[in-house]
C-alpha cells in the first residue's frame, strides 16, 4: 500500500490496518495515533519521526525498520519482531513490549521508562544511554547487549540473563540484583548505591570506581572481583567470599566484612577497619604481623595481603 493511499484511509477514519502488507512502506513523520497494525508485514518500513501513540503492533513484523525518533508512548508491541530495528531516540515511555524480538536492535537513547519488556529478547541489542527507569525487565534476555550509561533505576531485573552485558557506568541506584548471575560483567564507574546483590555471582565483576554506597553483597561471591578505586562506604560485604580481589584503594568506611572470606585479597592502599577488629572475620592475621598497626579504633593494613 502506497503512502497516500493510507494517509487518506486514516483521514477517511479508518483505524484497522492488522494483517497488512506494507513491507518497505515510507510513513517517516507522519501522524497515525491509536491505529492497529497488530500482525501486519512492516518489514524495512520507515515510521522514522512518527506519531504512533497508543497504536498497535502486537505480533507485527518489524525487522529492519526504521522506528527512529517514533513517538510510541502506551503503545503496545507485545511479541512484534524487531529484529536489527532501529529505535533510536525512540519514545516508548509505558509501552507493552512483552515477549518482543530486540536482539540486534538500535535503542541508543531510546526512552522506555516504565515500558514492559518481560521476556523480550535484546540480546546483542544497543541500548546506550537507553532510559529503563521502572521498566519491567523480569526474563529478559540481555546477554552480549551494550547498556553502558543506561538508567535501569527501579527497574525490575527479575530473572534476567545479563551474561556478558555491558553496563558501564551505568545507573543502578536501589535495584535489586538478589542472586544474579553478573560474573565477569563490566560495571565500571556504575552508579549502584543502595543496590542489592544477595547472594549474587559477581566471580570476576568489574566494580572500578563504581559507587557501591550502602550496597547489600551478603552471601555474594565476589572472587577475583575487582574494586579497585570504587566507593563501598557503608556496603555490606558480610559473609562474601572476596578470594583474589582487588581492593586497591577502595572506600571502605563503615564496611561490614564479618564471616568475609578475605584470602590472598588486594588492598595495596590502606584498608581502614574503624572500630572493628580482626577476630571478626574469616580470616587469620597475617603471616608477617610487622605489617600490621594495631590500634585503639580499628586496624591499619597497608600491605597487599595472603591470609593462611
Amino acid at each position: 500500500m502506497a503512502r497516500h493511499i493510507m494517509l487518506r484511509l486514516y483521514d477517511m477514519g479508518h483505524r484497522d490496518f492488522s494483517g497488512y502488507d506494507l513491507r518497505g512502506v515510507d510513513l517517516s513523520g507522519v501522524t497515525l495515533i491509536g491505529v492497529n497494525l497488530a500482525e501486519a508485514n512492516l518489514t524495512g518500513a520507515d515510521f522514522s519521526k512518527a506519531f504512533l501513540t497508543k497504536s498497535n503492533l502486537n505480533g507485527a513484523l518489524l525487522n529492519w525498520a526504521n522506528l527512529s525518533f517514533v513517538k510510541l508512548s502506551e503503545g503496545s508491541l507485545e511479541n512484534a519482531d524487531l529484529t536489527k530495528a532501529n529505535l533510536k531516540g525512540a519514545f516508548l515511555v509505558k509501552s507493552k513490549l512483552t515477549q518482543s524480538r530486540l536482539s540486534g536492535a538500535n535503542l541508543n537513547a531510546a526512552n522506555l521508562r516504565n515500558a514492559d519488556l518481560a521476556k523480550a529478547n535484546l540480546c546483542g541489542a544497543s541500548l546506550t544511554g537507553i532510559n529503563l527507569r521502572g521498566a519491567n525487565l523480569n526474563g529478559a534476555i540481555l546477554s552480549w547487549a551494550n547498556l553502558s550509561a543506561a538508567r535501569l533505576s527501579g527497574a525490575s531485573l527479575e530473572g534476567a540473563d545479563l551474561q556478558n552485558v555491558n553496563l558501564t557506568g551505568a545507573y543502578l541506584n536501589g535495584v535489586d540484583l538478589t542472586g544474579v548471575d553478573l560474573s565477569g560483567v563490566n560495571l565500571s564507574e556504575a552508579k549502584l548505591s543502595g543496590a542489592n546483590f544477595q547472594g549474587a555471582n559477581l566471580i570476576g565483576t568489574n566494580f572500578t570506581q563504581a559507587e557501591l554506597q550502602g550496597v547489600n553483597f551478603i552471601g555474594a561471591d565476589l572472587t577475583s572481583a575487582n574494586f579497585t578505586k570504587a566507593s563501598l562506604h557503608n556496603a555490606q560485604l558480610n559473609w562474601t567470599i572476596l578470594s583474589q580481589a582487588n581492593l586497591t584503594e577502595a572506600d571502605l568506611r563503615g564496611v561490614n566484612l564479618s564471616g568475609a572470606k578475605l584470602d590472598n585479597c588486594e588492598f595495596n592502599h590502606s584498608l581502614q577497619l574503624s572500630n572493628n577488629s580482626l577476630e571478626q572475620y574469616a580470616c587469620q592475621l597475617p603471616i608477617n604481623t610487622n605489617n600490621v598497626n594495631h590500634r585503639k579504633a580499628g586496624v591499619n593494613l597497608n600491605c597487599s595481603l595472603s591470609w593462611s
